[in-house]
């Protein structure tokens, strides 16, 4: 099935709207919310690492109450239990039976608040609903409901209580962002719309769960030629070949490379990936799954660099 321009304008008028509102909250960061945006239509889940203070939380909360689904907020924290998160079963006393309590995960939109002050343990409770969209306790099944996102913030791991993700929980995550410190001009800006009240108090959904599904089907049907996969492909096994990483970037990380794209390809109203889609992705969507080697540490490069050389190493298909 093709996409047509309608089925484009539609994505770029919701896609606007969800901004629009989201930037109410989030000043002077709307490379930020697109690659938000970006993370939610291909189905992915997004990891927010930076700083206290620079509004990870704050740009979560509103993306969640921007779309009229159901929300949930886990804090980690370092007493918190894998229970807590896919839930657990209960014996009733009154129908002789176990019942089964659902845990923070059952929601559309889960809001992971700084996951790394959690222990690896309970970090991991979340591999199987990130991967499979589905929960197993005591030998039962229990489905999530589409969409299904989930958006976790960290701080640095160099801050004091915080753990490393572990590096299947970090392969899950479909891109990393840092939100960074606003402009000035944003920033002023930022004081006089929240010393009054909070802007994420009056805001308003302006979509709904089933719309999102919709937008979700669209990009899932825009075309991806083969020598752009082949392209994709080449830049993931560049970081499995080099010497100045020592864990390189995993098939899932390809895929998701691929459905960031056509994400991206669909928000700027093209049926189709251009290499660019993916040049412009490779950073956000890699290089939170790799790993320097000990050589490249000593010598100070940083991971975005060596992904950056190799990515400029890999020939780029001709029109």
């Amino acid at each position: 099935m093709s996409t047509s321009s309608a089925d484009l304008e539609t994505v770029a008028r919701v896609a606007d709207r969800i901004r629009a509102n989201v930037e109410r909250v989030i000043e002077g960061k709307s490379d930020v919310v697109h690659s938000t945006l970006v993370v939610l239509l291909a189905e992915g889940h997004l990891l927010i690492e930076d700083v206290p203070g620079v509004g990870k939380t704050q740009l979560a909360k509103a993306l969640a109450r921007s779309i009229d689904g159901t929300v949930r907020r886990i804090q980690f924290t370092p007493d918190l239990l894998p229970s807590d998160v896919t839930g657990v079963s209960i014996f009733n006393q009154n129908t002789r039976e176990f019942e089964f309590r659902p845990g923070g995960v059952f929601a559309n939109i889960v809001i992971g608040d700084e996951i790394n002050r959690a222990s690896p343990k309970t970090q991991s409770a979340l591999l199987e609903c990130m991967e499979e969209h589905q929960v197993t306790v005591d030998a039962m099944t229990y489905q999530l409901e589409a969409p299904f996102l989930v958006i976790a913030t960290q701080n640095p791991i160099e801050m004091e209580g915080t753990y490393v993700l572990p590096e299947a929980q970090r392969d899950r995550f479909m891109a990393r962002v840092s939100i960074g410190y606003p402009p000035a001009a944003a920033e002023m800006a930022m004081i006089a719309n929240h010393a009054g009240a909070n802007p994420l108090d009056d805001l308003e959904p302006v979509t709904d769960a089933a719309e999102i599904r919709k937008l979700i089907g669209i990009v899932n049907q825009i075309h991806v030629a083969e020598p752009i996969q082949r392209y994709a492909v080449g830049i993931v096994a560049a970081t499995r070949a080099s010497g100045e990483l020592s864990l390189g970037a995993s098939p899932r990380a390809t895929l998701h490379l691929i459905r960031a794209a056509k994400a991206s390809a669909a928000l700027q109203g093209r049926d189709f990936v251009l290499p660019d889609d993916i040049t412009a992705l490779a950073a956000t969507v890699l290089a939170h799954r790799l790993l320097p080697s000990a050589e490249a540490a000593l010598a100070g490069r940083q991971v975005t660099e060596v992904l950056r050389s190799l990515v400029s190493a890999v020939p780029v298909p001709s029109a």
